[in-house]
């Protein structure tokens, strides 16, 4: 499929320095996005032209520090952008945020030497990350083979895989049992990425299944084992995905509640024993309104409290404390549970403000919710609301897992 833009090109942007220069980048490119999203989201398939603006952008090298080249962002600014591609085009804020997820694997689990050489090639090749670390999925058997290793098996749910040039894997190594993360480059010798992502959803993402036969891997590509060292930083992958996910849940409903808004003011009816002549002021489309925007607020300021606590705790690095993980876990999580309800809420109750015509499928606002609700699953949101009922009752922290 060819996409043609007709925004003007967002090209006198490039090499971002500040974070207004980020987010104006982006509020640009989610406009471009717009405009084809109804259509790509039918087609599915890869992204190619859409990554390749983003490539384009210099938004790939967004939190890498900026003594390997990159711009040096926070994460409040991360979260910021995926949610402004998450209101228009939620597959592209999947696979643009597992990018940045994907850039500090070396960081949190590698060395400094590791930390130092993924940070600076990223910025020296450009390189666009994915994710296909799925630790629940051990297929990926990692085997001794001299001074390196080879990798067999199949990973499932590896997000962005097709079009990327890094995919940071778990693998199980074969003699000891034991999870570890490392990272190769995707057109390597053995590798196959298939076609097999046909969900409701999230079309655009690639997230289906990668095949390894016999694919070497040097030893300066495995980061250690995935349990980590017991230090609160070197499970801090898992806060940043939790809080990802947060995000783009509060865009897409941020995303659907601005497209309703459109709609109600431009399209929609009056229900004809409603006493008044247009939509705008019909008084249970207002209620509806209000209900939402309350809810909708409420959402994003849970998401970024946890936004500044995360960054305040990223700061810390291996000084982070477990008190200070643990209270950023709870702020996490209680986004978590927050964007997911308000977001299947505000997606699904949008149609009782448009009416009936909404439905068309010309309008694509179905979209929406078969986004949020195949993103939602992700991992079940019932153990985040009894993590934070052991919280609240029994002043216990989460356990620190893959999820959490």
């Amino acid at each position: 499929m060819s996409c043609t833009y007709s925004l003007v090109a967002i090209m006198p942007l490039l090499n971002p320095k500040t974070s207004q220069d980020s987010l104006a980048i982006a509020q640009a490119l989610a406009a471009e996005l717009a405009e084809t999203a109804i259509e790509r989201d039918k087609v599915g398939g890869t992204p190619q032209q859409e990554r390749d603006r983003i490539r384009d952008s210099g938004l790939l090298h967004l939190i890498i520090p900026t003594e390997y080249g990159g711009i040096g962002e926070n994460w409040l600014t991360a979260f910021r952008i995926s949610r402004e591609f998450a209101k228009v085009d939620p597959s592209i804020a999947h696979v643009y945020s597992y990018h940045h997820l994907g850039i500090v694997v070396p960081h949190i689990f590698g060395t400094v030497e590791q930390k130092d050489h993924y940070y600076a090639a990223t910025v020296q090749h450009n390189w666009f990350w994915c994710n296909a670390l799925n630790p629940l999925d051990r297929r990926a058997i990692l085997t001794p083979d001299g001074d390196q290793f080879r990798l067999s098996g199949t990973k499932s749910f590896c997000s962005g895989s097709k079009d990327s040039d890094i995919l940071p894997i778990t693998a199980t190594h074969q003699v000891t049992g034991e999870l570890f993360i490392l990272a190769i480059p995707t057109q390597r010798d053995g590798i196959t990425i298939h076609d097999d992502w046909h969900n409701i959803g999230q079309r655009q993402t690639d997230s289906g299944s990668i095949t390894f036969d016999q694919v070497v891997v040097y030893s300066q590509e495995i980061f250690g084992n995935r349990t980590g060292n017991g230090q609160p930083f070197s499970s801090f992958r898992a806060l940043l995905t939790q809080l990802n996910l947060a995000n783009i849940y509060l865009g897409i409903a941020q995303g659907a509640f601005a497209a309703a808004k459109h709609y109600t003011r431009t399209t929609t009816r009056p229900w004809l024993t409603s006493g008044v002549e247009t939509a705008t002021q019909d008084p249970l489309i207002l209620q509806h309104y209000g209900n939402l925007y309350v809810d909708l607020q409420a959402a994003e300021l849970l998401t970024d409290r946890a936004g500044e606590l995360l960054q305040t705790a990223w700061e810390q690095q291996w000084d982070l404390t477990d008190e200070q993980r643990g209270q950023c876990a709870i702020a996490i999580a209680a986004a978590k549970v927050a964007t997911t309800r308000v977001g299947l809420e505000v997606t699904n109750r949008i149609f009782e403000v448009m009416g009936a015509r909404s439905t068309s499928s010309q309008y694509g606002f179905d979209r929406y919710w078969r986004n949020l609700r195949t993103f939602t699953l992700h991992d079940p949101v019932d153990y985040k609301v009894h993590d934070l009922g052991n919280w609240a009752l029994n002043d216990k922290f989460p356990q620190s897992t893959f999820y959490s």
